[in-house]
């Protein structure tokens, strides 16, 4: 494969600032409140977006398990970063962090840019995975953040409350059975991934406007810079070259792999601080900051990448 152009990162880039640019603004000037829209996300739109993205995707065996391998991967990661960090900062910011550093920009970011670099099988196994980090954002991740504000049983009620869990299951059930769901309701399912995506977004900007520059905390940015683009890329790395040595890894699949591993921060993280209470704002700064970055980044991890696992 060859070097990865930024160029072809421009567009998707430009589009998800111009989401967040027109949060700020709501928030500025129309004095926007996130936080019922970030509840709407969480319990009406991601469950939606996740089920239709399950049905359509055709799940099988193989599929599945690599949702699992993500789900796995993403929860392990989380709950070492949550002990490790758990000392040194605030319970809250140590919530949020051990949130953030089992997901990334996979879905808003990620997915137009799987398109771009790609073959339909590998965009395949991309979202598959991308399912598995979804699934850990609304269960172990969104635990680990409720710790941070409430007690273990207020936790686990919250989590019993997310239709995203009901959602998963449903989509498997309805796979599972063969069951056809109609034309009519794919269509209208159709319009909640863009929905998704642009209010994600906004809620990032929405965030950002009520922040002056004096609450910028560098240690917690620099902290979640450290986690995503330094320890994910190498893990990401490090998980192709261990399956290259003992099994055949196909390209499609490395590919998708190395790519979940050099996406800016996920703006669920200002989605789920929003929705629990657990300085969203922080959230937000160190989110912008990644994503800013993501287009110098990408295409430099990419490229180094590609060699150093011979695809």
């Amino acid at each position: 494969m060859h070097a990865i152009d930024p160029g072809a990162l421009m567009g998707p880039l430009w589009t998800l600032l111009s989401y967040v640019a027109l949060g700020w603004l709501a928030a500025r000037r129309l004095a926007v409140d996130p936080r019922p829209i970030a509840t709407l996300l969480i319990y009406l739109v991601a469950p939606l977006t996740f089920f239709r993205g399950l049905v359509q995707g055709g799940p099988t065996p193989t599929y599945l398990l690599l949702t699992l391998a993500a789900f796995a991967v993403a929860s392990l990661l989380a709950l070492l970063v949550h002990r490790l960090t758990r000392g040194t900062f605030a319970p809250q910011e140590s919530a949020l962090l051990a949130f953030s550093a089992g997901t990334g920009n996979t879905g808003y970011f990620g997915l137009p840019v799987a398109l771009v670099l790609l073959p339909p099988e590998g965009v395949t196994l991309y979202l598959f995975c991308v399912l598995g980090i979804t699934l850990y954002e609304f269960t172990v991740g969104f635990y680990l953040s409720a710790r941070g504000q409430f007690s273990v049983a207020e936790s686990l009620a919250k989590i019993v409350r997310l239709p995203l869990v009901y959602a998963f299951l449903a989509a498997l059930v309805v796979s599972g059975l063969g069951i056809d769901v109609p034309a009519a309701a794919m269509q209208g399912l159709a319009v909640f991934p863009a929905t998704y995506t642009l209010l994600g977004m906004m809620i990032i900007g929405m965030t950002l406007g009520r922040v002056s520059i004096r609450e910028v905390d560098a240690r917690f940015i620099g902290a979640c810079v450290a986690i995503r683009c330094v320890l994910w890329p190498l893990l990401a790395l490090g998980a192709v070259l261990l399956l290259q040595a003992v099994a055949p890894l196909s390209p499609e699949l490395a590919m998708a792999m190395l790519l979940l591993g050099v996406v800016p921060m996920a703006a669920n993280v200002v989605v789920v601080a929003m929705e629990l209470g657990i300085a969203p704002a922080k959230g937000a700064q160190a989110v912008l900051v990644t994503t800013l970055a993501a287009p110098l980044l990408i295409p430099f991890y990419l490229t180094l990448m590609i060699r150093l696992a011979a695809l």
